[in-house]
């Protein structure tokens, strides 16, 4: 087993030169004594779209939190483009180049989706020109431009997640860390966001994504990285990952998922 192998090691490289996209070491996290991150160290090499899979309970929401300063952990830390994400003082270089779409983002209920963005556009010191400019081009983009007046309160779960990555996008990141980017997201809006994130990547941006699909990211993704229970089993390209099979094949193998030995007992009775 190399180290690339390893458990709770694992590099995504790209072309020298230059500091990763994002360098996470030594990153673990308990919860009452419970391990759900132990030792996670991952390499992702920029203009790399990795996808995060594991199951359910894995750690992936709780790796990603960690690496983008959502979650302090309890060792280790996280670089974006060589600048720290902990501690959290020291993190504004860090934050300015990442955007980040959290699991269960909370959002402003009383405001509507131009109000959103142009306040954190502000936040974040952008030009008025230019915020004005980028706020109208995301929401006509992502199919949000007819619900200006309402009130993301009266959103759907889809058009939250569109709301969400608007607001990531919104200051021109190099390095995008999703959680469940399409979870709720409907066909037509899903072919719009992988439409955006490929622009992204083929611009020279980098995205870290997490999802259950494995259609998708075999879609979409040029590298894989494998959680499970906290430790981080294997990651590399596609092909690597893969093995010869199909994502969902290897990704069972690698977490030792089988299929139940028989059906419910009054199923045919």
């Amino acid at each position: 087993m190399t180290r690339a192998e390893e458990p709770g090691t694992a590099r995504l490289d790209g072309p020298e030169g230059g500091p990763p996209a994002l360098l996470v070491r030594g990153l673990c996290k308990s919860f009452g004594g419970n391990d759900a991150v132990r030792d996670v160290d991952l390499t992702v090499a920029p203009g790399a779209f990795v996808g995060l899979v594991g199951p359910n309970g894995a750690g992936k929401t709780t790796l990603l939190s960690m690496a983008v300063g959502l979650l302090r952990p309890d060792a280790g830390n996280a670089w974006v483009a060589g600048a720290p994400v902990w501690p959290a003082q020291d993190a504004d270089r860090a934050k300015a180049l990442l955007g980040v779409l959290p699991d269960g983002l909370a959002l402003p209920q009383r405001l509507t989706g131009p109000e959103l963005l142009t306040y954190l556009g502000r936040l974040r010191g952008l030009p008025a020109p230019v915020l004005r400019s980028r706020v109208d081009e995301l929401l006509d983009v992502l199919d949000l431009a007819a619900a200006g007046r309402t009130l993301i309160g009266d959103y759907s779960t889809g058009m939250r997640k569109k709301i969400g990555l608007a607001a990531a996008l919104l200051h021109g990141p190099r390095l995008l860390v999703l959680d469940e980017p399409f979870e709720a997201v409907d066909p037509v809006s899903a072919a719009v966001v992988r439409a955006i994130l490929d622009g992204f990547v083929a611009g020279g941006g980098t995205v870290l994504m997490s999802s259950h699909a494995m259609a998708l990211v075999e879609r979409l993704c040029d590298h894989v990285a494998v959680l499970d229970r906290g430790v981080l089993l294997r990651a590399g390209t596609l092909d690597q990952v893969r093995s010869g099979h199909t994502l969902e094949e290897a990704f069972a193998e690698l977490v030792g998922a089988r299929p139940p030995a028989r059906g419910l007992s009054w199923f045919g009775s």
